[in-house]
């Protein structure tokens, strides 16, 4: 099945938060994070999980898929606007290549919901 990129996403990045005593915290400021946005993208569905504990939860797995030769500036930690969704980085983000040389970029996204 061909993959169509005819998807635009908005990459948040945000720093962490600085204490008082000017030690940088485990916290991310998401109010100032950076835009960037991405177009021709593909996001697609991956697995989803739901757990049953104390509190119903669903994680929903999402793939971002880049054209041939095309990178994105992706980090984990970074969250990715995307199909009306705000989604996680889940993970390493996989740069492949083929013979030496850039082929596309692919990131595990998530949604944790409950």
């Amino acid at each position: 099945m061909p993959i169509n990129y005819t998807q635009t996403v908005v990459v948040l990045r945000a720093w962490f938060v600085v204490d008082r005593y000017g030690n940088e915290t485990s916290v991310r400021d998401w109010t100032n994070a950076t835009r960037t946005t991405y177009r021709r993208v593909a996001v697609q569905p991956d697995a989803s999980t739901e757990d049953t504990g104390d509190r119903p939860v669903v994680v929903s797995g999402w793939r971002l898929i880049t054209r041939r030769r095309v990178d994105i500036d992706l980090a984990p930690g970074d969250r990715v606007v995307a199909l009306g969704r705000v989604l996680d980085v889940d993970g390493d983000v996989a740069r492949w290549t083929v013979s030496g040389r850039h082929h596309h970029t692919e990131a595990h996204l998530k949604e944790v919901s409950g």
